[in-house]
């Protein structure tokens, strides 16, 4: 059987220059809701949280992250 439309060939999921490995947040250890000005980093000015694929967080640490920045709103440390 034969298809109608032709098929499209995906791009690459990685440049040459990025690793292939897991993306990894370096610097950060503990992630605290109290931390305001470390939150913000990943956040967006209008107040949403980033994704990981721009954070470039392991999903354990965007869990975290999401956890974090949700109890400092509820505190009344960020927006």
């Amino acid at each position: 059987m034969k298809r109608k439309t032709p098929t499209r060939r995906r791009k690459p999921r990685y440049d040459d220059d990025m690793s292939r490995g897991p993306k990894r947040l370096e610097g950060v250890e503990n992630i605290d809701y109290k931390d305001a000005e470390l939150l913000r980093r990943f956040m967006t000015e209008r107040g949403k949280i980033m994704p990981r694929r721009t954070t470039y967080a392991s999903a354990k640490q965007q869990r975290q992250i999401r956890s974090a920045i949700r109890r400092a709103r509820v505190m009344g440390l960020l927006p």
